[in-house]
This record gives structure tokens, sequence and C-alpha cells, in this order.
């Protein structure tokens, strides 16, 4: 089984700035309600752009086997 690489956003600690929206070279970064921003793990190539420009520095890039989001 494959390893695949994603990110998930800390809710708690992010400022919803936006800016990991603007360099999601696959478009599957939200900010809801601006609150907080959102990953569609089924879109997230793993790619860690959105983790390098996070100014709040609350995203991290996971790995798991399966490539489903992990609880």
């Amino acid at each position: 089984m494959a390893i695949k690489r994603k990110a998930y956003v800390n809710r708690g600690e992010c400022v919803a700035c936006g800016c990991c929206v603007k360099v999601c070279p696959m478009g599957a970064i939200r900010v809801v309600s601006g609150l907080y921003a959102d990953v569609d793990v089924y879109k997230c190539v793993g790619c860690k752009k959105c983790a390098v420009e996070c100014p709040a520095s609350v995203i991290e890039i996971r790995e798991n086997e399966s490539g489903e989001a992990s609880a």
C-alpha cells in the first residue's frame, strides 16, 4: 500500500489568512466562514506549499498508508 502525504490544519490556531489557499496548486484548501482553513484530503497531493507559506505555522504534512484522512 502506498504512503500518501496530506496537509492537515490545526483549526484552533489557524488565523484564516488565506495564504495557503493562494499557493495550493490543486485548489484543495478553502477558508471556512472566515474562521479556519480546511483541506480536501482527496484533492491534496502533499506538496507542502501550504505548510511553507503559512505565517502561523499551523499546517503540517502527515503520511499515512491509505491516503485517506486520519481521525
